[in-house]
């Protein structure tokens, strides 16, 4: 079949490729429950080297920046206690950390996860991060204009294959907050 977005003609529902995913992600797309039907989660598979942001829009289509969203883990701290969440913005956006992200965790200080602790955490590839299947005790803070968004590539996990589901999906995710302005322009 081919891809709502970008020019991906062999889009396949992620039910149907569950052996291409990490085992967090293969898991919750097995558990995947509401509105949204697992089958509208779609898998494409890519090329693992080009799958940072930039090159991959370089290669697969400029219009694919404001359809794609970047999932990154974050660290927020207070006292002694560390707090880890995930972050989901477009890509054409980077997180507000120090401000809505240290904000809604109560935290005195975020900032990124280190990449060990990143991919320890949450079993997939750094790279390929996505909202679909991590920690089920996380917060995960959501950019509305990624809920509203009507279909959004995303991480599938590994570098290798990407997820493209619609943005409403976002907002049913477990630990799934809808925050305005998480997403800020880059400068």
């Amino acid at each position: 079949m081919r891809a709502p977005i970008g020019t991906f003609d062999d889009a396949r529902p992620a039910p149907d490729c569950l052996d291409l995913l990490t085992g967090p992600v293969a898991a919750a797309v097995r558990a995947w429950t509401g509105p949204v039907p697992a089958d509208q989660l779609l898998y494409v598979d890519t090329d693992p080297a080009i799958a940072d942001t930039a090159v991959f829009v370089e290669h697969y289509g400029p219009a694919l920046l404001d359809a794609s969203a970047n999932c990154v883990v974050v660290a927020g701290k207070r006292g002694g206690a560390a707090t880890l969440a995930a972050c989901v913005v477009k890509s054409a956006t980077r997180v507000d950390v120090n401000g809505v992200v240290r904000k809604h965790l109560g935290a005195r200080k975020a900032s990124f996860a280190p990449m060990d602790t990143a991919t320890g955490e949450t079993g997939m590839e750094y790279g390929g991060i996505t909202p679909i299947g991590l920690p089920a005790d996380w917060p995960l803070l959501v950019d509305a204009a990624v809920v509203d968004t009507e279909w959004v590539l995303v991480g599938s996990g590994r570098r290798r294959g990407k997820l493209i589901l619609p943005g409403k999906a976002f907002a049913q995710l477990p630990g799934a907050v809808v925050l305005d302005g998480l997403g800020v322009p880059v400068a």
